[in-house]
This record gives structure tokens, C-alpha cells and sequence, in this order.
């Protein structure tokens, strides 16, 4: 049986935030920090946490929302979307990084540490694969602001998962980062945005499950 529990972490400007964690039954096979969408460590990100653990890996949620609006957590009508992406743009992404690198610090006592993110945490991931030290991998899902960041040079490997049907990032701007950064893997899928999330419209199953397929062999390769 995995385990759950919320602890509090400090960046190191000393601001303080809450992540939830999940651990795996018996030793760890190594971390991953999972970035979340706009809606807070809600009980998709928790039960994605779960997932991980569940596969042997210490999985932690920070919550990159504190910064703004401590405890924040919603679902995926479209009132919470507009309210979910006027708290991210409070966040400052590079305080962002900050909390990334104390979940990195904190979790590398499980081995080696990789960052998965979702929709904003995509970007989250993709950012961190340049500014922060420590990572073995990073998988970013549809990040719709990557085009913004195209220019960050990733100093460990990346796998990005992108929606054929996504407006963000559309698949045109997602196949220029792409271009730019020859040495990530790149996978394109008939999907929309959010495809991962069995909460949302958009969600697509088999694009879920091959991406998650996809993205549990990167890290076996990756971390452990």
C-alpha cells in the first residue's frame, strides 16, 4: 500500500509552502516533483501522485499557488478555469523555481529526481529542465506557455507530450520547440488539451494511457 501525507517545505527565499506527497510500498525507485494544472493539488494531481507511487516512485505535489492563494484547489468548469489562470498569473515563474528546487532538495534522498507537469505545470517542467539543478528528467504535458520559454536550454533530458488538437500550445507552435531542441523526444497525439485528465472534457483515454506508458519507460530509462 502506498502512503499520502501533506508536509511543508521551504524555498530558499524562505517562503513556505504545502506538497503532497505519496510514497511508494518498500524502497523508492527514485522521485518525481509532479507540477500541476491551474487547479491546484486537486484530487486529480493527488491521484496522480497516487499513480506514480504506486509504480515505485516518491511522488510530491507542490503547491505553486501558495505564493498567490494558499489551499487553492478547484475543478474544470469554466468559472474555475478563468479564476485558476488569474491566480497563475500571480505566480511569478521564477519564484516557481524556487519551490521546484526544494522539492528536488527534498526528495533526492529517494534517488534520483525527475519532474512531470501538467497544462501550466508543463511549462513549470519545461523551465525547470533549464534552471534547475538536480534533475534527471523532465516530462512536460501540454504546456501552453512553452512557446514563451522556447529559448531555456534543458540541462537534462526532456519527453514532452503535446495534443494534435491542443490551441495551447497549437501543435504548430509545439512542433517549433520541438525543432528547437532536436535532442528532446517529442510525441504528438490525436488529442486535445488536458487529454491526461479523467476530469476534463478533453480527456482521451488512449492518449493517456500511451503517454503514460510512454512516459513510465523514460524514466525507468531516466531515474530508476
Amino acid at each position: 500500500m502506498t502512503r499520502s501525507s501533506t508536509i511543508e517545505l521551504t524555498a530558499a527565499d524562505g517562503h513556505r509552502f504545502a506538497a503532497y506527497v505519496a510514497e511508494p510500498e518498500g524502497k523508492a525507485r527514485g522521485a518525481i516533483v509532479i507540477a500541476p494544472e491551474i487547479f491546484g493539488i486537486n484530487s486529480h494531481i493527488r491521484s496522480v501522485a497516487d499513480g506514480y507511487a504506486a509504480d515505485g516512485y516518491l511522488a510530491i505535489a507542490p503547491a505553486l499557488f501558495d505564493r498567490a492563494q494558499r489551499g487553492y484547489e478547484t475543478g474544470y468548469s469554466p468559472d474555475e478555469i478563468q479564476a485558476g489562470i488569474a491566480v497563475m498569473q500571480k505566480v511569478d515563474m521564477a519564484d516557481a523555481m524556487k519551490d521546484v528546487a526544494a522539492c528536488v532538495a527534498h526528495a533526492k534522498a529517494a534517488g534520483k529526481v525527475a519532474i512531470v507537469g501538467y497544462c501550466w505545470g508543463g511549462t513549470v517542467a519545461w523551465v525547470a529542465a533549464a534552471r534547475v539543478d538536480g534533475l534527471a528528467c523532465a516530462i512536460p504535458y501540454y504546456g501552453g506557455g512553452i512557446p514563451s520559454f522556447a529559448s531555456e536550454q534543458p540541462k537534462c533530458p526532456v519527453m514532452f507530450h503535446f495534443g494534435e488538437k491542443d490551441q495551447s500550445p497549437t501543435p504548430e507552435q509545439a512542433r517549433k520547440v520541438a525543432a528547437a531542441n532536436p535532442s528532446a523526444i517529442a510525441h504528438f497525439y490525436e488529442a486535445g488539451h488536458g487529454f491526461n485528465c479523467d476530469q476534463r472534457g478533453s480527456y482521451d483515454a488512449a492518449s493517456s494511457k500511451l503517454a503514460r506508458s510512454r512516459t513510465l519507460e523514460f524514466l525507468g530509462k531516466h531515474v530508476g
